[in-house]
Parts: C-alpha cells; sequence; structure tokens
C-alpha cells in the first residue's frame, strides 16, 4: 500500500549553481538587501544561504537532513522555498509554514511547485501528491490553491510575485507600498535645456528634489528629502525650490511625470478592488501624500479607480482600448505589446493586464503581452533573444483566462519549427534603446519583399525559405545579397 511507503525527502534538495528563482526575485525586488537579514528554512544543500551571504548579506539556513544542528533563528527575510510541496504529511506540512512565519521579522518568501509544471501522471499518487521515481514526494499546487492555502494558515494576504511564488509582509503598509511600486512607470528626469544661472549655481542642492520628483510626480513633505534643511534655508521652501528647476526645463515634461503617477495609482487603487482594499490609515505614508496630491481625497482616488474597473466588463471596451492604442502591433484578434512598454498602455489596458499578473504575479522571462480582442484572456510570450535575435523564436508561451483565472502554459523550445517575430520596432515604443535598429531592419525587409508573403514567414522555416529564395541573408539587423561562389 502507498502509505506503507519510506519516503526520502532530502533527494528532493537540489543543487544548483546560482540563487534560487524565489530569492532572486527578492533581492531584485528590494525586499532582501545588505540592511536586512536573511535566513533560508529547509535549505537543502545550503546553496541559497552562500550565495547571499558572498553578497554581503547577512544569512543563515537550516535543513532537517543537511544542516540539522544549525539553530532556527530569526530574520527580516525568510525563504520556505519549494519546501511545502515535498512534505508528504499534511500537519507537518502546515507546521513547516507556521514556523517559518513566526521566524520571519518582515517578509516571508514561499515558493512551491505549480501544477502547470507538473510531469504525467503516470508517477504513483500518494497522499495529496505523488511519489516521484527518486522515491521523494511532490505537490503540484494550482497558483490560486497555494495562495488559499498561505492565506488560511497564516491568517494573511500573501502577495503573488511570480508563478508558484509568493511574499507574505508582516507590515501592512510596506505590502501596500511594494504592491503599488510595481505599477509605477519608468520615467527618466527632464534634461536641463536653457542655462540659467541661478539653476547651475545651485544644481548639486537641487538634484535630489528634482530626482524625488521624477520618482513620485509631486514636490515632497516635509521629511521625505535629505537635503531638506539645506534648500528650506537657501530657497525657504520646496515649490520655490523647484520654481529655479522650472527655469532651467520644460515644465510640459514635468507635467506629463505628474499625469503618469495619477494613473499609476488609478491601476494600483483598481486592483486593490479585489482584495481588501487598504484603510487610508494601512497605506504608506508617502502613497497618503502621492493620493492627497492628485485627488481631493481616498474616496474621490478609489472611485475614479473602480470606474476604470468596471468599465472592462462592459461588452467592447478592452476591444476599443486596444484598436486605439498607438503601442503595439496589431492583429486580427490581438493586440502585441513588449512588458517595456506597459506602463505607456490606456489605463484600461493596464488594469486588464493587473487582472491577469494580480493572480501569478509578474511572468519570469516574459517578453510580449498579448491581448486577446476576441476572448477574455491575457498571454505571456517569452522571446529571450528578442534584442540580439533579428527574428527571435518563441520559447513559451503562459496564457490566463480573465474570467476562471485558469492558467495555461505551452512550452515551444524543443519544436523544430517554432513561430518567430517581425517588425520588432512595432512591439516597442520610440524611446526603447534598439528602434531605430530594429525599425531600419523592418524597412530593408519591406523594400525587399520579405515580409509580403505573411502566412508563409510566420515560422522559422518559412522564413528560411523565403530569405533562399530572395537570395538574401541577414546578420545583426542587416539584410546581406548572398555572393555566388
Amino acid at each position: 500500500m502507498p502509505e506503507a511507503l519510506e519516503i526520502e525527502r532530502h533527494r528532493a534538495a537540489i543543487a544548483r549553481t546560482d540563487i534560487s528563482r524565489p530569492v532572486r526575485l527578492a533581492i531584485e525586488g528590494s525586499i532582501l538587501n545588505q540592511d536586512t537579514t536573511f535566513f533560508d528554512y529547509g535549505c537543502g544543500y545550503g546553496g541559497d544561504v552562500q550565495r547571499v551571504a558572498n553578497l554581503g548579506y547577512t544569512s543563515a539556513g537550516w535543513d532537517p537532513y543537511y544542516y540539522p544542528d544549525i539553530p532556527r533563528t530569526p530574520a527580516d527575510v525568510v525563504n520556505l522555498g519549494y519546501v511545502l510541496n515535498v512534505i508528504e504529511d499534511a500537519e507537518e506540512r502546515r507546521q513547516s509554514l507556521i514556523q517559518a512565519w513566526e521566524l520571519t521579522g518582515k517578509v516571508l518568501i514561499v515558493a512551491a511547485q505549480i501544477l502547470i509544471n507538473a510531469p504525467s501522471k503516470t508517477q504513483l499518487a500518494y497522499n495529496d501528491g505523488i511519489v516521484t521515481r527518486r522515491n521523494t514526494f511532490q505537490k503540484y499546487y494550482e497558483q490560486q490553491e497555494l495562495k488559499t492555502y498561505i492565506d488560511e494558515v497564516l491568517n494573511v494576504d500573501a502577495v503573488p510575485i511570480a508563478l508558484g511564488v509568493y511574499f507574505v509582509f508582516r507590515d501592512e503598509a510596506q505590502k501596500e507600498s511594494y504592491k503599488a511600486i510595481r505599477f509605477f512607470s519608468a520615467t527618466s528626469t527632464p534634461r536641463v535645456r536653457i542655462p540659467i544661472k541661478r539653476f547651475e549655481d545651485y544644481q548639486q542642492q537641487l538634484q535630489p528634489l528634482m530626482a524625488f520628483f521624477t520618482k513620485r510626480g509631486r514636490l515632497p513633505v516635509k521629511g521625505e528629502l535629505e537635503n531638506e534643511q539645506e534648500l528650506l534655508s537657501e530657497f525657504g521652501n520646496f515649490r520655490r525650490a523647484f520654481g529655479v528647476v522650472l527655469q532651467a526645463t520644460d515644465e510640459a515634461e514635468w507635467d506629463a511625470i505628474a499625469y503618469r503617477r495619477s494613473l499609476d495609482i488609478q491601476v494600483y487603487l483598481a486592483l486593490t478592488h479585489f482584495d481588501k482594499r487598504p484603510a487610508w490609515q494601512k497605506l504608506a505614508p508617502e502613497m497618503r501624500h502621492d493620493i492627497k496630491a492628485f485627488f481631493s481625497s481616498y474616496e474621490e482616488a478609489c472611485q475614479v479607480a473602480d470606474q476604470k474597473l468596471f468599465s472592462l466588463g462592459k461588452p467592447g471596451v478592452i476591444q476599443t482600448a486596444c484598436e486605439k492604442s498607438k503601442i503595439g502591433k496589431h492583429t486580427r484578434g490581438a493586440i502585441y505589446v513588449h512588458v517595456s512598454a506597459l506602463a505607456a498602455l490606456d489605463p484600461v489596458l493596464r488594469i486588464c493586464e493587473g487582472c491577469a499578473s494580480r493572480t501569478i504575479g509578474r511572468v519570469d522571462e516574459a517578453t510580449l503581452i498579448k491581448y486577446h480582442t476576441d476572448k477574455p484572456q491575457i498571454s505571456y510570450l517569452s522571446y529571450p533573444e528578442f534584442d540580439t535575435d533579428p527574428h527571435p523564436a518563441l520559447k513559451a508561451s503562459i496564457g490566463i483566462d480573465l474570467k476562471t483565472l485558469f492558467v495555461t502554459h505551452r512550452d515551444y523550445e524543443a519544436r523544430s519549427n517554432p513561430p518567430i517575430l517581425h517588425r520588432k520596432e512595432t512591439f516597442v515604443t520610440s524611446n526603447y534603446p534598439r528602434y531605430e535598429e530594429f525599425a531600419k531592419l523592418s524597412q530593408q525587409e519591406q523594400e525587399l519583399g520579405l515580409l509580403n508573403q505573411k502566412s508563409d514567414i510566420g515560422t522559422r522555416e518559412g522564413w528560411e525559405k523565403c530569405l533562399a529564395a530572395h537570395r538574401v541573408e541577414i546578420r545583426g539587423h542587416q539584410v546581406y545579397p548572398i555572393q555566388e561562389s
């Protein structure tokens, strides 16, 4: 009987050559940094412990098999990475989650295997999972099932970061601040256009003020700027100091930054509607100051956000927003947008994508976002060679049904004839680093008639036949005639 099996749990440990994905996401999100301590609960061979220590962070870990004598000590950031899915005993699994949370000062990272990555179901069913060929146990979760499990056991609201990865925050304000910052669009500080002497005299002191406005779209309030005293003693208030900045730069560019920030906040607030929307007091102080700067009240901000959110349910709204979008490549049933251009889209489309990413977090390795106009679905497409390959091949796609939140995964990596991309400049904005290079190649290909047979050139083999027929080859992002030997 399966109940009599002796599961060799320790054999599930993986020897990695790099930092694991959940810990890497914590570092990229500034959750784990030199000011925080790190503890890996169920660390296996201890690879993450060592690599985090190599970055100069305070790091330790415990494992019941490999490091049983290391004390389980509290830390700011605790990692429970791919532990829940290898424990065959349901109560012990639950206790592991609770114990890891008890050690957590600020953020608990929880990662587990997700069902779409599961191998075939030919393995032996055991309890609520399977026994692998290595005689280890694996439980594969649905993405939403994992969140529900964490939330119910710990009485929390876990934040999805990626497929199978959640962050659980101790501090409500820190959680909301982290969620909001993910919707902040990237902006650059406007250039100095007019050499005003007064600005040049104080440029160094004004730099932090300019950086702050670029980040938040408003002037700081008391206590938000490091060199506050220096600026106030010289100019009296922030508004006067910023007046000097406006004389040397284009005011319209600063207005555009402020407008984009107000849209960022609407997108964030619209998506808080699905969870329990945070009370005003639970928001981080800087977010409260943002809302005060852009709206007459928190209630008004939420109403504006909800109007945009609820509009998604009206027939044709998403389709119309897609059709009107000046960004992205339009096809008969969809619009494709590079992830770098997401923040520049209409807020309705950003909220639509947020409805998908609130379930699965940001999809690792996603290059393009596909908005389906003929059905309520968002797909994330991975083209790892997007920048370097003139016609990159599709590696994988993840689709999310916006009605059922059902996740589907397709792998194209092993296919000999995968789909490929053309006209890469259409997916990005004009300020994308290689936009001109992409556009120049497309123009060359258009003039040579290479792009005429759309149905034939969508795959690698079809494209190679097209190039051969025209007796040309592509090196870098340039078309060359094939020299006769």
